[in-house]
């Protein structure tokens, strides 16, 4: 296996265990992030190891995920075994273990003789109960300290719920886990993501930045079905881009194989970087363009929405179809769009323009010195609403991690901090900073009383 970045500093391992269809490659990709991962895996089953570099509130770690540590395939050989045998050996590397379970579904057999296992091996285990959405499903994470467990953190990997609590505890975990480093970020290619609705010209736009077919263009939609890795450089920058079927609305999917192109689309958008979505100009924004740009918010990826065949598009109708965009893709305002046509080339430049432009955002770091000498004027300016009869106190900000920007808001009530004002201070670290084309990500914390 081969990194594009290799710190000569040792990283310590976390890895990631747990039964199967628990959440761990969601998990995975939300703590790696927009960092590079090798991935090995196959569609719905992670059969060897993924590792991937991590960093939080400047510290660096390395990621292992791992298939699902089904310890009764031992003995049966096959494929269930070598999964097993993998998860086995990233533990025994591993400084740290998160044991990862599924909230709703609660303890089981597996669970309880996987969790004699990880004692058995001495290693830190830290205890992760997934799919806890919210709230009301905090009571869920309560059964799983019957694994003895003194600490259970409830999180949704899904959603990001509670995933900067977890990295928190993981530093704490580590704490000789080195500074994070990212001096030759310039130099890596940068990974893209295609993706759009069947035939909205994804190949076409990968053989234009390729100068020549490497993938096969054909009107059928869906002619795509695997996801294609393909290493080009265009306007003096290398790009890794991740060609992908078509995303199909599921319930309109009943091949199996075009079910495997839809879970493999979706995860490339976790390995990307940057993704572009692409419309299909004459088509308009679908119902799904909009289930995709939700999916990139998810994700936390930089995302570029290209309006494709404007060589088919009149003036008037462009300026239609940019405000369709607005109004149906509302929740990615930061999104960059750009009208190109992957046929004739033109505003392919401004395409590629834009995603090195959204690639340094998402890649973006801001000094604490300098974050919160904006940051008071920005309070002074606007202080957020009373909660409960009771002022907000906003006492500082930090910027945790890149990729995307990360910030944490240090607070004397972080549930009275209204999601209209969180909104607000994204808007204004973007207008200030320049993280357009990125999402902004704000993370509210109690401020920690003086002497603990």
């Amino acid at each position: 296996m081969k990194y594009d970045h290799v710190d000569p500093r040792p990283l310590p391992v976390v890895a990631l265990v747990g039964r199967p269809n628990v959440g761990k490659s969601t998990l995975f990709n939300r703590l790696v992030g927009g960092h590079n991962a090798i991935v090995e895996d196959e569609p719905g089953v992670t059969r060897d190891r993924r590792y991937g570099d991590a960093d939080w509130d400047g510290k660096a770690f390395r990621v292992v995920d791992t298939g699902g540590l089904d310890l009764a395939a031992a003995g049966r050989g096959g494929m269930a075994e070598h999964i097993a045998r993998q998860a086995m050996r990233a533990v025994e590397e591993a400084e740290l273990v998160l044991f990862v379970l599924d909230a709703h579904e609660g303890l089981t057999a597996g669970d309880r003789d996987a969790a004699g296992v990880l004692r058995k091996t001495g290693k830190r285990v830290l205890w992760v109960a997934n799919k806890v959405d919210g709230a009301r499903h905090e009571a869920l994470a309560g059964e799983l300290y019957g694994l003895g467990a003194d600490e259970v953190i409830g999180v949704s990997a899904t959603h990001g719920r509670n995933i900067g609590e977890l990295l928190d505890a993981i530093l704490v975990r580590l704490p000789d886990a080195p500074p994070y480093l990212d001096e030759d970020a310039a130099e890596r290619p940068i990974r893209v993501a295609l993706v759009g609705r069947p035939n909205a010209g994804k190949s076409s736009l990968l053989n234009r930045l390729a100068g020549e077919e490497r993938v096969i263009v054909d009107a059928t939609a869906g002619t795509t079905r695997d996801p294609v890795d393909m290493q080009v450089e265009y306007g003096g920058r290398r790009f890794t881009l991740i060609d992908t079927a078509g995303i199909r609305r599921r319930a309109r999917v009943e091949a199996p194989m075009e079910k495997i192109a839809v879970a493999m689309a979706e995860k490339a958008v976790g390995r990307s970087e940057v993704t572009v979505l692409l419309i299909d100009g004459a088509g308009g924004v679908g119902e799904q363009d909009a289930r995709i740009a939700g999916m990139c918010d998810e994700e936390g990826r930089a995302l570029v929405i290209g309006l494709n065949k404007r060589d088919l598009l009149a003036g008037p109708d462009e300026k239609k179809l940019r405000e369709e965009i607005e109004r149906k893709l509302q929740f990615v305002p930061w999104a960059t769009v750009v009208a190109l046509s992957a046929q004739t080339g033109k505003g392919v430049p401004e395409l590629m323009k834009a995603v090195v432009a959204a690639h340094h955002a998402f890649r973006k770091r801001v000094g604490t010195g300098e974050l919160n000498r904006f940051f008071e004027g920005l309070v002074e300016r606007h202080p957020p609403s009373l909660h409960k009869g009771h002022p907000v106190k906003l006492y500082y900000i930090t910027q945790a991690s890149a990729g995307p920007p990360t910030f944490v808001l240090q607070v004397n009530s972080p549930d009275g901090l209204h999601f209209s004002y969180r909104r607000y201070i994204a808007n204004q670290l973007r207008k200030e900073f320049g993280f357009d084309g990125t999402p902004v990500r704000l993370i509210a914390r109690a401020r920690k009383s003086k002497g603990r």
